[in-house]
Parts: C-alpha cells; structure tokens; sequence
C-alpha cells in the first residue's frame, strides 16, 4: 500500500515564554521556532520559519494570530495535502490557518477517526475558509470524523462513487457538493452522515454550482439517515448560481439524479430562510424525496427549470 502525505505547517496561535532566534535587522528580522520559548515574542519578526521539533508533552505552541483567514497576509492552506493512496486514521488538526485538509489521492482509500478542531476560529471571527475535508478524487471514504469550523465540513469539487458516513460536523456550512466549475463531474456520492441536531451549522446540505460554469455534471447524489440542524440559512440548498444562493442559474451545466432513500433524512432549521432552496437553470430527471422530513424555517423555494421533477418528502 502506497501512502504519500504532504504536510504544511500553517496553525497561528497566542502566547510562549522566551526569545525566538533572529537573523537580520530588527525590523526585518527572520525568526525560526524550534521550541515553545522560541515562539514567545514574533512581533519583530517580519519572516517566521517553523521547523521541525518535538513539542513536550502538556505543552503548547502558540503564535499570535492577526487577523483571520480573509484579511492581513496570506494564510498557507491546505493544512494536510494527502496524495497516493492508503488508510489514514486517527489524528488531530488543530487551529488551520485556512482550509484544513485536502484529498487528492489516486485511488481507493479510506478516512477515519479524524478531528479538525477549529474551535478557536470563533473568537473575534479570526476563523475564515476552514473547510475540514475538501475532496476531489474517487473511490475516497470519510467515515467516524469530527470537525469543528467555520466554512464547509466537507467539499467535493469533484470525483465519482465518494461516500461520507457517521461524522458529526459543528459551527460551519455542513456538507457541500461544490463548487463545481466548469467541466467537472461528481457522481455516485453517497451522504450517510450525521450531523447531530445539537450541531450549529449555517447551512445543513449544500449542491452548488458556479453561474458561469459550463459543461458539469452533477449527479447521483444519495443522501441517507442525516440529522441537519441549520441555525441560520437553508437546510438544504441546490443552486445553479453560485457564488449566489439564489440569482441567475447556469444553463449549460446538469444536475440530476438527487435522492434521499434509505433511513430518513431530518432536516431543521431556525433562520428566515426557507428550509429548502433550488435554484435550477438546468436539473433534469425524477429526483426521489421520499426519505427527506425538513421543518422550520420560512417554507421551501423550488426552481426546477430544465424538466426535473421531485416526488415525496415532508417540507
């Protein structure tokens, strides 16, 4: 089994105890942090290199972060880049700076007992751009994970047969398909996840599309046995105009084949927004709802230009 993992150091942090190493002048000094008391005062620090080193136990780094992931100087992202293949299993990240992990493996592999804790991002809005899975590859399952963030728990940008099973996803805009820009294809993905009706989510499911986008296919997405709680937007969305929820729909793109069978799907939200949007420039085929139990919120807004029918569900 072949494995290759690239991992970038990216997480800012808050406090230490002692002198980093510096080199240059003091306003353009070069700093490298090699223990916790190197990392205690960055501030005339205009370059910071973090190598590496064994941090002890019961102790923590932290770096004074500035101003969050959409403002100040550019953050490095993806915290983990995974590549090759394999099973990858049972670690933590802490604190990404922007996006936490990226999927880009080449063939069948597997996820599993994950945390992206991005608590911390909360405070003062320091946390932007968060995802904790963004994926575009196949045959990937995400299984038994735990993030904790402010932006998409998981993205797939593309790839075919994905399935994202029994993870709990808190505090940021739940499960995305997208978005998917012009000439890519997701099919064959499989949602059994749970999000927990204790999670905080902006938004529960999202399908998006880019306006622009021409030639994508989205397309055999089945959702089963998810428990969303949404607390401020859609429980579940399905536009064709993003960056927009709602706007001017692509037409030269498809959507099609989207269906909650299986164990019931729960939806909830607490917003002004409706529980269910679609915003559909081109959706095609009979999609099966039959599965799919949504409440709260204002009621559903359903486009479905392009022939799409749904049948069943309580919304």
């Amino acid at each position: 089994m072949q494995s290759l993992v690239s991992f970038v150091l990216a997480a800012l942090f808050s406090s230490a105890l002692a002198s980093p190493t510096k080199t240059g002048t003091a306003k353009r000094a070069t700093c490298t942090v090699d223990s916790v008391d190197s990392a205690a005062d960055l501030s005339d620090c205009t370059d910071v290199e973090i190598i590496a080193w064994e941090v002890p136990a019961g102790e923590v780094i932290k770096i004074e972060a500035a101003s969050g992931a959409n403002r100040g100087a550019a953050k490095p992202h993806p915290f983990v880049k995974f590549e090759g293949y394999g099973s990858f299993t049972n670690f933590i990240i802490k604190d990404s700076p922007a996006q936490a992990i990226s999927i880009g493996t080449t063939s069948t592999s597997t996820f599993t007992d994950i945390l992206v804790d991005n608590l911390d991002g909360t405070t003062d809005g320091l946390g932007a751009n968060t995802d904790g899975f963004d994926l575009s590859a196949s045959d990937v399952t995400i299984s038994g994970c735990t993030v904790y963030n402010q932006d998409d728990c998981l993205a797939i940008n593309s790839g075919t047969n994905n399935v994202f099973e029994n993870n709990y996803c808190s505090g940021g805009h739940g499960i995305s398909i997208g978005s998917i820009a012009s000439d890519k294809t997701v099919t064959d993905v499989t949602s059994l996840a749970t999000l927990s009706s204790k999670a905080s989510c902006r938004y529960g499911m999202r399908i998006k599309v880019d306006s622009d986008a021409t030639d994508a296919i989205v397309s055999g997405i089945t959702y089963s046995g998810n428990s969303i709680s949404a607390n401020e937007k859609y429980g579940l969305l399905i536009t064709q105009s993003y960056s927009e929820d709602f706007g001017t729909p692509s037409t030269d793109s498809v959507i099609e084949d989207i269906n909650f069978t299986g164990s019931t799907t729960i939806i909830t939200t607490t917003g002004d927004y409706p529980v269910i949007g679609v915003d559909c420039g081109k959706c095609e085929g009979t999609w099966n709802w039959e599965s799919l139990v949504a409440s709260g919120g204002e009621a559903a807004d359903i486009i479905l230009a392009g022939g799409a029918s749904i049948l069943g569900g309580s919304y």
